[in-house]
């Protein structure tokens, strides 16, 4: 049983109350007693509201409900759908022209473009990885992805063939991104790195202007606010057979990097959100570490110190080492049993979220870390799965009064709002309009925002198949509106305009070839699943200029679009169809679930059907839990079917994990936490809040750590 201790009438998990007296309040010289009673008066404040903002989304989705299900049989009819969202209050009326109002962003965010990071923040080496992944060696990416088109001639040790092939992809960017007046870099040859300076000064393209400076082994090139090292050191293996001695390219990459409290994680009680606290305290104070065995040796990981440089008028410059960090709170949802309020109930874990986070990036603000994250003395939240404006003046309350709890400026704390449920997709602006001087990020997100669409519409009808949905009207309109009305309120130059992630790490050479639709659609951030991913990314960003592209995209279109429901009308599925629908949902759910409840892992890459490694978190868990369940409601399939699809899926997941040592296989165990949960999320899926996976994972976790 956890020790839990009472303050100002909350009762508080005492590992979680001594560290933040300890490692936050006290170096922070805030009066400890005052914070706890601060912090249960805005408990008392904002426990009550989030509850009934939660009312109101099951109130509304009743309504909804009950509407498709009074016209069952009947053609959908659009423009009644439309006047019906409006009387019960789901649409809301647009703002008036506004411009928002933030201030004091850092470059990274309001100024510059480039690849984003998502890092589940209970892991302490991917967190560390995330962070320094501000730079990348695009020789080591091309060498070890597919994204280079020569494959390796052998495994182990160094491949020559594949090295040059590296080193002249390089050259080719080099080209690309700088190029010469005369000639191509693959003929440079330089006998030193004055030399190479001396060469890019005359036969630069723009006379030499995109040199920005150099170390005593590098130059450092700037191209749409990027930056580009590189390496000259004929001590080097690669450099000293190379003509101009160059030994590598080194990419500005990740420039923001996301410390993941919610999807991708599986944080149920005080153990696991004492170890969050306890990792973003690290990254904030600068002394995060983690140790682990490689090749026989224990290595240790540290952040990334600042590059330093002497510019071309031959002052002294430093360039940031790290990512700019944003922390995700949790949603409305949930509650965690970390903290219990004084009538017993569970504490909303978003408020907990907040009030934690903000404070532990005090320390930031306040210049008590070795690095420093932000250095305009702001901290940066992403607030995910808000339903409308109403939820997004929630928040913005919120921050204000947490604000007032740390002694903070007005404004202080920016949000990043997740464009990823309907109803906010639907309001965005007024969305946006609610958190006008504070938002400094909108993302779209097609998982959750897919697995809202098919809750919403439940009982509408059989959805489309899960591929299907990405062709489907309301997604283009959804991923259009995101841009456009975030450019029409004035986000371009203050605030990221994002989309989301590319969720197979293996296919990089794929990722190549598509995802520079993002920036060509006006996003000046996407979400890529690894550092190597993002220093790949990194180069579609020397070939687009988004700022340039955002000025020539059109107005926001209306709503019908994105109010069409992704209903299969008049589709008649074979078996064949229908089972291979079906068992890819289940095996991929399974695949997820087993890892979730049985090994707290909440986001990994998980084999599909087809073995292709896949990033898997919630929202890939939602859509396809809420599908099985939409066509379970409609008889597109039988609970025998299912249950049928499920015991052959275990046996492929069994298989797929089969050389994992802390594995516990689903065959055989289907009385056990993880093969449970994942029926309950299939046949109680009509009924979970908002379609959502938390509640079932969080108690069938809970179960499984307590034995």
């Amino acid at each position: 049983m956890t020790d839990m201790i009472t303050r100002a009438g909350l009762s508080i998990d005492s590992r979680l109350a001594t560290f933040l007296d300890t490692q936050v309040l006290e170096p922070l010289g805030r009066d400890v007693q005052a914070f706890w009673q601060g912090f249960a008066g805005l408990l008392a404040d904002f426990a009550p509201r989030n509850a009934a903002l939660l009312a109101k989304r099951e109130s509304l989705q009743a309504q909804i409900d009950a509407w498709h299900v009074e016209r069952a049989g009947k053609p959908h009819d659009a423009a009644a759908y439309k006047a019906f969202l409006t009387e019960i209050g789901y649409l809301v009326p647009e703002p008036g022209d506004f411009q928002i109002g933030t201030r004091h962003v850092d470059p990274e965010i309001a100024t510059m473009a480039g690849p984003q990071l998502v890092v589940p923040i209970l892991n302490a080496r991917f967190l560390l990885n995330a962070a320094n992944a501000r730079w990348g060696s695009l020789y080591d990416a091309f060498y070890g992805t597919d994204a280079l088109d020569a494959a390796p001639a052998r495994p182990g040790g160094y491949d020559e063939a594949r090295g040059a092939a590296v080193i002249a992809r390089g050259r080719q960017f080099l080209d690309a991104t700088f190029p010469l007046i005369n000639g191509s870099w693959a003929e440079v040859s330089a006998q030193s790195l004055d030399d190479l300076e001396n060469q890019f000064i005359a036969f630069g393209a723009l006379g030499g202007e995109e040199l920005v400076g150099r170390t005593d082994k590098s130059l450092i090139l700037g191209h749409h606010g990027l930056h580009v090292e590189i390496v000259v050191d004929r001590n080097h293996s690669i450099g000293r057979n190379d003509p101009a001695g160059i030994a590598d390219i080194i990419v500005e990459a990740a420039l923001t990097t996301i410390a993941d409290c919610e999807d991708s994680v599986a944080a149920v009680d005080a153990e696991d959100k004492l170890l969050a606290y306890t990792n973003w305290l690290g990254i904030i104070r600068g002394d995060l570490s983690e140790s682990f065995a490689k090749g026989g040796q224990t290595l240790t990981r540290t952040l990334a110190g600042d590059k330093t440089y002497t510019a071309t008028d031959g002052t002294a410059q430093t360039l940031k080492g790290r990512s700019l960090m944003f922390v995700r709170n949790v949603g409305h949802l949930m509650t965690n049993p970390a903290i219990r309020l004084p009538d017993g109930s569970e504490i909303p874990e978003g408020i907990m979220d907040a009030v934690f986070t903000s404070a532990i990036s005090t320390l930031d603000v306040e210049g008590h870390g070795r690095f420093g994250n932000s250095r305009t003395g702001s901290i940066y939240i992403v607030k995910p799965k808000m339903h409308g404006p109403e939820e997004c003046a929630f928040t913005n309350d919120l921050f204000d009064a947490v604000e007032d709890l740390l002694q903070l400026p007005r404004h202080t704390i920016k949000v990043g709002v997740m464009d990823e449920e309907r109803r906010t997709s639907a309001n965005l602006a007024a969305c946006i309009h609610a958190v006008r001087d504070r938002i400094v990020f909108i993302n779209t997100g097609f998982l959750d925002r897919t697995g809202d669409e098919i809750h919403t519409s439940m009982r509408a009808g059989p959805m489309l198949r899960k591929g299907a949905m990405k062709g489907s009207d309301w997604l283009k309109a959804y991923e259009a509106r995101n841009v456009a009305i975030g450019l029409k309120h004035g986000l371009s130059g203050k605030a990221q305009i994002g989309k989301g992630m590319w969720a197979a790490p293996d296919l990089m050479g794929q990722m190549m070839v598509e995802k520079i639709a993002h920036l060509r659609a006006g996003a000046n951030t996407a979400w890529v699943p690894s550092p190597t991913a993002a220093t790949l990314h990194a180069l579609h960003y020397h070939q687009e200029d988004v700022f340039a592209v955002q000025k020539h995209l059109p107005e926001p279109m209306g709503l019908d679009a994105l109010l069409s429901i992704p209903l299969a009308e008049g589709t008649n599925w074979s078996d064949a169809e229908i089972a291979e629908e079906l068992d890819n949902n289940c095996q991929g759910l399974l695949g997820y679930v087993v890892r979730w409840v049985d090994q707290g892992v909440g986001c990994s890459k998980v084999p599909d059907i087809n073995d292709v490694g896949l990033m898997e978190d919630r929202a890939t868990l939602r859509i396809s839990s809420q599908h099985i369940a939409n066509w379970l409601l409609h008889g597109v399939i039988t609970e025998a079917q299912v249950m049928d699809s499920l015991t052959r899926m275990a046996a492929k997941v069994d298989a797929q994990n089969a050389g994992d040592p802390l594995y516990v296989p689903l065959t055989g165990n289907e009385e056990g936490a993880a093969f449970s949960a994942a029926k309950e999320l299939i046949f109680k899926g009509v009924e979970q809040p908002s379609g959502y996976t938390e509640p079932l994972l969080h108690a069938w976790r809970l179960r499984k750590k307590a034995g």
